[in-house]
Parts: C-alpha cells; sequence; structure tokens
C-alpha cells in the first residue's frame, strides 16, 4: 500500500488525526479574512466585464505582419478605450473594443486599416450589444437561485436542515471568494466566466456532502452512547474523508491548471483563462470550505441542541470521574493502540468484534 493510502487507512480507522473542529475559529477567521479581501477588491476593483456584457466592437484582421501592440495602440488611441487584442493564428488579430457605437466603430476601422497597412475592406467589424449579456446575467442569477434552494431542500429532506444551511454558507463563500479573485486579478468576465462560476457550485457540494454522510452514519443513535460528543464524530469523519477529498480535488485540478497555466499563460490562449480561473479558484475554495468551513459550522449547530449539549455534559462527567479515580474513561484512546480504536463510522451503536488473541487466554489457544 502507498505511503497516501496507508495514511487514509489510519485516518479512517482514527489512529492518527488532526483536530479541525477544536480549531474552527481558526478556520472561521481565515474565512473571513479572505472573504473581507474579495469583498474589498470587489468594490474598489470591480469586475471586468467583457464586450458581451457592455457591448462594442470586434475587429478581426487577415493575415498581417503588424504586432499585437501595434494593433492595440492604434485601436485604443483611435477608441479612447484600452483595446484588447488576440493572436489566431495564420498571422490573423482579433481586436475587440468595448463600448463603441456604430459611427465610432466606422472611424476606428479606418484608423486601423491606415496603421496596420490592411485594407478596410478585408477588415472585418462586428457590432456586439449589450443586451446579450445582461440576458445572460439575468439567467446565470436566477439559475444560481433554482439551484440554492434546490440544494437547501434536498439536504434538509437526505440529511437535516443544519447540513442545508451549512452547505449554503459554504457555496456563498466559495462564489464570493471566486468572484473576488476576479476583481482582484483583472480577468475579462464573459459568458465562460459564468459557466465556470455555475459549474464549481456541484463541485463545492460534492465534498460536502461527502464529509455529511460520513457524518450521519457515525452519529445514528448517538445518544445511546457516553464515549464520543457530536463534535468528535464530527472531527473524525473529516478525517475519515480527508484523502478521499484531497486526491478529488488534485485529479480535478490539474487539468484545469493546465488550461490556465500553460493554454492561458504559456500558449497565450487568453480566451481560455475566462473559465479556467473560475474553474481553478472555484474547486479549491470548494475542497477548503467542505473541510473547515461546512463541517465545523454542522458541529457548532448542532452543538446547541439540547440533547445534543446533555450528552457533551454527561461525557464530559464520564470522564472527570474516571480521572478523578486515575482511570481511562476509554473516551479518548491512545493513538498508537490500533485495537483500542473504532473506525469513524462504527463509533457509535455498533458492536466491535474482538482482534485475534483478545478475549483468549493462553491455555485456550489452538
Amino acid at each position: 500500500m502507498s505511503r497516501l493510502g496507508n495514511l487514509g487507512a489510519r485516518l479512517y480507522r482514527g489512529e492518527v488525526g488532526y483536530d479541525f473542529i477544536g480549531k474552527r475559529k481558526i478556520w472561521y477567521g481565515v474565512s473571513i479574512l479572505i472573504t473581507i479581501t474579495a469583498i474589498v477588491g470587489l468594490a474598489v476593483s470591480g469586475l471586468n466585464m467583457g464586450i458581451e456584457f457592455k457591448g462594442g466592437a470586434v475587429f478581426t484582421t487577415p493575415s498581417t505582419k503588424a504586432t499585437v501592440a501595434e494593433a492595440e495602440d492604434s485601436a485604443t488611441a483611435a477608441s479612447g478605450h484600452q483595446a484588447i487584442v488576440q493572436k489566431l493564428g495564420d498571422g490573423k488579430m482579433r481586436i475587440q473594443i468595448t463600448e463603441v457605437d456604430t459611427a465610432k466603430s466606422d472611424q476606428i476601422k479606418a484608423q486601423l486599416s491606415k496603421d496596420l497597412g490592411i485594407p478596410e475592406e478585408k477588415l472585418a467589424a462586428d457590432l456586439v450589444g449589450p443586451s446579450w449579456g445582461e440576458q445572460i446575467a439575468n439567467k446565470a442569477w436566477t439559475g444560481l437561485g433554482v439551484f440554492m434552494v434546490l440544494v437547501v431542500i434536498y439536504l434538509a429532506i437526505a440529511f437535516e436542515w443544519r447540513m442545508a444551511i451549512a452547505a449554503l454558507v459554504a457555496l456563498i463563500h466559495d462564489i464570493t471568494i471566486t468572484v473576488g479573485v476576479y476583481a482582484l486579478v483583472g480577468f475579462e468576465v464573459t459568458p465562460g466566466t459564468v459557466i465556470g462560476l455555475l459549474t464549481i457550485l456541484g463541485y463545492s457540494l460534492y465534498d460536502t456532502v461527502v464529509v455529511f454522510d460520513s457524518l450521519k452514519e457515525s452519529t445514528h443513535d448517538i445518544t445511546k452512547q457516553t464515549r464520543w460528543t457530536y463534535s468528535e464524530i464530527a472531527n473524525r469523519s473529516i478525517n475519515g474523508t480527508l484523502v478521499r477529498s484531497i486526491n478529488t480535488t488534485i485529479v480535478a485540478l490539474l487539468p484545469v491548471a493546465g488550461l490556465l497555466f500553460i493554454g492561458g499563460g504559456v500558449l497565450g490562449a487568453g480566451m481560455l483563462n475566462d473559465i479556467s480561473l473560475s474553474l481553478f479558484v472555484g474547486l479549491a475554495a470548494g475542497a477548503y470550505s467542505s473541510i473547515f468551513i461546512a463541517t465545523p459550522l454542522v458541529a457548532d449547530l448542532k452543538e446547541r441542541d439540547p440533547q445534543m449539549k446533555a450528552l457533551k455534559k454527561r461525557i464530559l462527567a464520564k470522564r472527570a470521574a474516571a480521572a478523578a479515580r486515575g482511570e481511562s474513561a476509554g473516551d479518548e484512546p491512545p493513538n498508537d493502540r490500533v485495537e483500542d480504536v473504532a473506525p469513524a463510522a462504527a463509533v457509535v451503536g455498533q458492536r466491535q468484534q474482538p482482534h485475534r488473541g483478545q478475549g483468549r487466554t493462553p491455555g485456550n489457544r489452538r
């Protein structure tokens, strides 16, 4: 078994683990700081909306020896707006200028023809109205709202309302961070960006549901035992699914990173940045929120339940009494004794089978 696989098995059995729930205030603070930074960046810099949302003109040149810098300077000077120029291959270029009307478009076309040495009739010009982008944005907001409502209803039915609230907070957290990164980086927001934002919601929810499913199974009949509090079982559920979450996130991030850093950065295919950045940031934020936000928030909400409060009080009283007698209550087994540690999915309501050699006297061995 690989070292990572061995670690995952030990995490699942509870032999090793990290106290995610116990340090939840740290994660809350980090998330609040990141979210505030994203909101400030959005308020100060704003989003760099693409031509589909602002409207404008798109000019396509035939094969030319002119450079991207020359085309950008000429278009910017002629329009008074910052132009975006992209190489299309075979020496062709795509020049994009926002907030340009028909009359201004004709002037820019004439100036580009003169500066770049291209016959005006060979310079294609297309006007893009902002109404199409507005329709896309409105439909995206509608889809986002419907998705959120359906998620809350499904999780409330499949699990419970506390988990539905925690998942909703995690999703809002992921979207806010992703949008904030777009504002800080200054990447152009296009319909591809909107598609990317809607896509990350499913990925973000996937990791969260995996942990919630383990937590639901582990806390079945939790009030019938006095070994573990809800927060402790929640922490074991996170550790038990930690390696799986890391593996799925890395596998999903690798191709997206290829699009973003190689396709958009090295090869200069800027159009790939529209969707790849939202996917990359959203996937990373989704993996983070499922571990550090959603499950700790569920534990916080659940520990306020009167039954959980009473259970925690009984467990702490039992441990205090055992400590006073100088005995172990069996609630905090040492990490180096595998046989004393119950798996995260079997700590409650399940009878553990003795390991080979346990429960027998030496004389009974065969």
